[in-house]
């Protein structure tokens, strides 16, 4: 599958304000700073669509962009570290929480986790949230050109080993890079059978 339109619809900081349409949502989240904002540019091939930045904590709105008039792409603020007062930070997670909990039309979460580096306690803790809230999601590995394949598949192996005393099945794992094409197109087929599944 390939995006060919991607359009913003909004942003808000309310997470029971939803889109005038019963379209089926992707939601993106992980921490602060792993590449969130980059790969959904990427993926719908429109640089400055979704607003990155080098400053961890930059997306502090939900942001919904409306995909080939079909289906959209929600853009959630990053959980963990964020250089804001922790009144903010506070207000930024009960956000998540909202919409992820409320949000009828929310197909599938990815949760992106930093390939360099090991599972962190804080995404741990967060996948099995999701878990206790029964909210299907699937896992993208980013910044993997960071990486030798060797490396990669080490770490891949790594991240399944730790979830299988969680989960079974094993939710999707998907690897991709921002810098390259890397995983890509795999993710969108992915969303596209999805998206197909009643067809």
């Amino acid at each position: 599958m390939e995006i060919k339109q991607a359009i913003f619809l909004f942003s808000t900081t309310d997470p029971d304000k939803r889109p005038e349409n019963d379209l089926e949502e992707f939601a993106f989240i992980g921490r602060s700073n792993v590449g969130k904002s980059s790969l959904i540019n990427i993926l719908c091939r429109k640089p400055g669509l979704a607003r990155t930045s080098s400053t961890p904590g930059k997306t502090q709105c939900i942001n919904r962009f409306l995909i080939d008039g079909k289906w959209i792409i929600t853009d959630l603020p990053g959980y963990g570290f964020a250089k804001v007062s922790k009144t903010k930070r506070a207000q930024i997670q009960s956000m998540i929480k909202g919409y992820i909990s409320r949000s009828p039309r929310l197909t599938l979460l990815f949760v992106l986790l930093d390939s360099r580096h090991p599972l962190q306690q804080i995404d741990l803790d967060f996948l099995l949230l999701m878990g206790e809230w029964s909210i299907p999601f699937a896992i993208i590995l980013t910044k993997t050109d960071k990486l030798s394949k060797t490396a990669l598949e080490k770490q891949a192996l790594s991240f399944r080993e730790l979830l299988k005393a969680y989960w079974e099945p094993l939710p999707p794992l998907f690897a991709v890079s921002s810098k390259t094409s890397a995983g890509q197109k795999e993710l969108l087929d992915y969303i596209g059978s999805i998206l197909n599944r009643d067809l």
